[in-house]
C-alpha cells in the first residue's frame, strides 16, 4: 500500500510548501532537536511517518535543517530561527519583484496601525545605527 498525503483534513490540497512550513514551525517550537517520530507526534492532523521523514529530507536538502545521529535514526534542528527565515523569504520576494517601490508601498499599505508604528520605530533605530 502506498503512502499518499491527500491534503488537509477537509480534503483540500495543501498549498506548495505548506507541510514544510508546518514541520519547520514544529522544529522551531521544540526545546531541542526532534526525530521524525517526535516531529510527527507534534504535528496537527494524521500524517504518515514516511511523509514527515520525506519533508525533513527535503528541508535537509534545501539547507534549512541539520541532522545529528540519534539512536538508529536522526534528530533534526532548524539552521535559522523563525524570524531570520521569514525575513529571508520576504527579502527574496522583494528581490524578485519588478517594481520594488510598488511592492514596498503595497506592503506598508497593508500593515495594521500597530505594525506600521513598529516598522517606523525599527527604521528609526536602524537609521540611527548608520549615522557617523
Amino acid at each position: 500500500m502506498r503512502d499518499v498525503d491527500r491534503g488537509g483534513t477537509d480534503g483540500r490540497r495543501r498549498a506548495p510548501g505548506e507541510l514544510e512550513s508546518h514541520v519547520l514551525a514544529t522544529l522551531w517550537a521544540a526545546d531541542g532537536p526532534l526525530t521524525a517520530a517526535q516531529a510527527n507526534e507534534r504535528l496537527p492532523g494524521d500524517l504518515a511517518y514516511t511523509t514527515v521523514l520525506t519533508i525533513l529530507s527535503r528541508l535537509l536538502d534545501k539547507g534549512l535543517v541539520t541532522r545529528q545521529k540519534a539512536g538508529r535514526g536522526y534528530a533534526f534542528t532548524p539552521v535559522r530561527d523563525e524570524a531570520t527565515h521569514t525575513a529571508e523569504q520576504m527579502r527574496s520576494l522583494l528581490d524578485h519583484g519588478s517594481d520594488r517601490e510598488a511592492v514596498l508601498s503595497r506592503f506598508v499599505e497593508e500593515l495594521s496601525a500597530d505594525d506600521e508604528r513598529l516598522l517606523q520605530r525599527l527604521l528609526g533605530e536602524h537609521g540611527e545605527d548608520k549615522e557617523p
